[in-house]
């Protein structure tokens, strides 16, 4: 359920259970009650098939839709695909991608196999109104499910949107994430070796991740990644960060640093500006937390950034604070809330690193910005 992102979660569960009536993507995640986590996975069962239901009740089938003027003017969309090496996808021979295109009146209007990673969708519809927020599914043999929502398009301007397709047990390509590689190129080196008792112990103890904690160490280079891309009223986050706190609670979903308390201020500033929003609760789902504020710049895979302030130590004559980072998969709160915060809290589970890496890639292409280029790959 996770593989596509989208901007608003009864869309997204609509769009999910359409699909999923036509190939199977929600038989193959949800029937197997039996294996999974007991009760919190047949209420999960459950309510994905009312959606289901819901969703083949009300889906009008294309000989069924009301008849469209065919001089109205129509729109198109290219659909690139995309590799976890963020690259073209190069499909294997004879292979082929499943496109599956829904008008925002949740009519399918394509459904075909493609050979190309690039598609130019031509003459769909336009309703000047919220049919034209499309959806947009790839899927092939081999692959997790990808896609994205909305997709606006007008006759004017030609819509483009670009997937990614990973494999469908995806691993880490850490070649460009060596330390030595880390130490000459990224500020942010200079974080992860403060506190280390040498230049060789930083290494040791970075290299120590990259062989035998591979999930916290792509978190650690997504969120750094996606700090060094966020521009405060001064500076960007990694400025202030004093050193990563190296003990247990390092995970594949978050991680804690000191920083320089002038950082509070700032993210403060920018919440201002518009730049973040704070999250109320903060306390509840992050335990000491003093306040919270997360980045709403993009659709999905925005910054999360935690303050704990009671919580200090002196770095190099800075009385710093501590500050948690996480990415959260959904903008939206009630999908935040319900599709990640209840579903982790009830099944143990806790957000990829590489899911991260595909909604927060995706979303800063739709949205124009430079890439999101952690120094790793998934292959």
């Amino acid at each position: 359920m996770r593989d596509v992102p989208r901007g608003h979660v009864f869309l997204q569960l609509l769009v999910e259970a359409v699909s999923g009536l036509e190939v199977g993507y929600w038989t193959g995640e949800y029937s197997r009650v039996e294996d999974r986590a007991g009760v919190v996975d047949e209420l999960t069962c459950r309510f994905c098939v009312s959606v289901s239901l819901l969703a083949k009740r009300t889906r009008l089938s294309r000989k069924d839709a009301m008849p469209r003027n065919t001089t109205s003017p129509s729109c198109s969309i290219t659909v690139n695909l995309f590799s976890g090496k963020r690259e073209p996808l190069q499909l294997k021979p004879k292979a082929k991608v499943l496109l599956t295109v829904v008008d925002g009146n949740q009519i399918q209007i394509h459904r075909k196999h493609h050979a190309a990673s690039s598609i130019t969708l031509k003459g769909l519809p336009f309703f000047n109104n919220f049919g034209d927020n499309y959806t947009i599914i790839a899927s092939a043999s081999g692959y997790k499910q990808s896609g994205f929502t909305p997709v606006k398009v007008t006759p004017q301007t030609p819509a483009t949107v670009d997937l990614m397709l990973l494999p469908a047990e995806p691993g880490f390509a850490f070649h460009d994430a060596r330390w030595d590689v880390i130490r000459q190129g990224k500020p942010y080196s200079g974080v992860l070796a403060q506190g280390a008792a040498s230049a060789a112990a930083a290494g040791d103890r970075y290299s120590d991740l990259l062989e035998n904690r591979l999930d916290v160490l792509a978190c650690m280079l997504n969120i750094f990644t996606a700090l060094q891309e966020i521009h405060l009223p001064s500076g960007t986050p990694v400025d202030y960060l004093r050193g990563v706190i190296w003990d247990d609670t390092m995970a594949g979903d978050r991680f804690f640093t000191w920083a320089d308390p002038e950082l509070v201020a700032q993210v403060c500033r920018s919440a201002a500006e518009g730049l973040f929003e704070p999250e109320p609760g903060a306390a509840v789902f992050h335990p000491g937390a003093t306040r919270s504020y997360k980045q709403v710049q993009y659709g999905e895979a925005n910054v999360q950034i935690t303050f704990h302030e009671k919580d200090k130590q002196a770095v190099e004559g800075v009385q710093c604070v501590k500050v948690e980072f996480d990415i959260d998969y959904y903008k939206d709160r009630a999908a935040h809330a319900l599709l990640e915060v209840l579903y982790h809290r009830l099944t143990g589970a806790a957000t990829d690193p590489r899911q991260v890496y595909v909604l927060r890639w995706i979303a800063g292409r739709h949205a124009g910005v430079p890439d999101f280029e952690p120094p790793y790959h998934l292959v």
